[in-house]
């Protein structure tokens, strides 16, 4: 295979100061505490949100009014990662029927210009609308709490599973040389990595295909894969 292109470049954003940090901090994952959403962490998640997804379009992120609409309609569904006093990571989503007989669908309209609006207490699926960690706090295990707390929640309320359209950050790299479906293939393959969906995929989520113009992402050109978990403990009623 051709070595991978370079990514384009990035349009800038003026992001808080800290996302500027280099520093990784010492932490413990013993000292990581996964809570559900409240009103006073609304701020820091706009922030957190600007940081992890400096791509994104500034429609696309979600914003502190967002968050506090969250917190009246589904609280016990969004996760945030906390070291000490530290917003370092979230896991947000809602309840919903998915249509898998017609699963396109764009990142905005899901999920109603951010303020999961389509949430239904008896939907049969959580819709991830985002999972995202501070660069500083990577690869050190808090991805895993949240996804871990996300398939809990699943499991507690018995519903089918977890559906979600997942960036392709990694595609930047190839989207001179192939397709979506094909760069997609190949990361289900193992023969590319991409840190999310690759990470996605050691999670238990699978590919049900890609979604065209799902999300304003100039370095993945608006592609998103389309992934589901399912519940290996889900019971269907009646």
């Amino acid at each position: 295979m051709a070595p991978p292109h370079q990514a384009p470049k990035r349009h800038k954003r003026n992001l808080p100061p800290e996302a500027k940090s280099v520093t990784k901090p010492a932490f413990k994952l013993a000292e990581v505490r996964i809570t559900t959403l409240r009103p006073a962490f609304a701020k820091s998640l706009e922030q957190l949100q600007q940081i992890c997804f400096p791509t994104l379009a500034d429609s696309e992120l979600l914003h502190e009014t967002h968050f506090l609409r969250h917190c009246e309609l589904f609280p016990e569904g969004n996760f945030v990662a906390l070291v000490g006093s530290e917003v370092v990571g979230l896991g947000a989503g809602f309840l919903i029927d998915f249509d898998f007989d017609n699963p396109d669908h764009s990142f905005t309209e899901i999920m109603d210009h951010g303020y999961f609006s389509h949430h239904d207490p008896a939907g049969d699926y959580y819709y991830g609308a985002d999972i995202s960690v501070h660069p500083n706090y990577r690869k050190r295990g808090i991805g895993r709490l949240l996804y871990e707390a996300r398939q809990g929640l699943v499991k507690r309320l018995n519903r089918k599973g977890i559906v979600a359209g997942g960036v392709l950050p990694g595609f930047a790299h190839y989207k001179h040389i192939m397709s979506a479906n094909a760069y997609v293939r190949d990361v289900v393959a193992r023969r590319i990595y991409d840190p999310t969906l690759s990470f996605q995929l050691k999670h238990g989520f699978k590919v049900r295909g890609v979604l065209r113009d799902y999300i304003v992402d100039s370095a993945a050109d608006n592609w998103a894969s389309l992934i589901v978990w399912d519940n290996p403990d889900y019971r269907p009623l009646g």
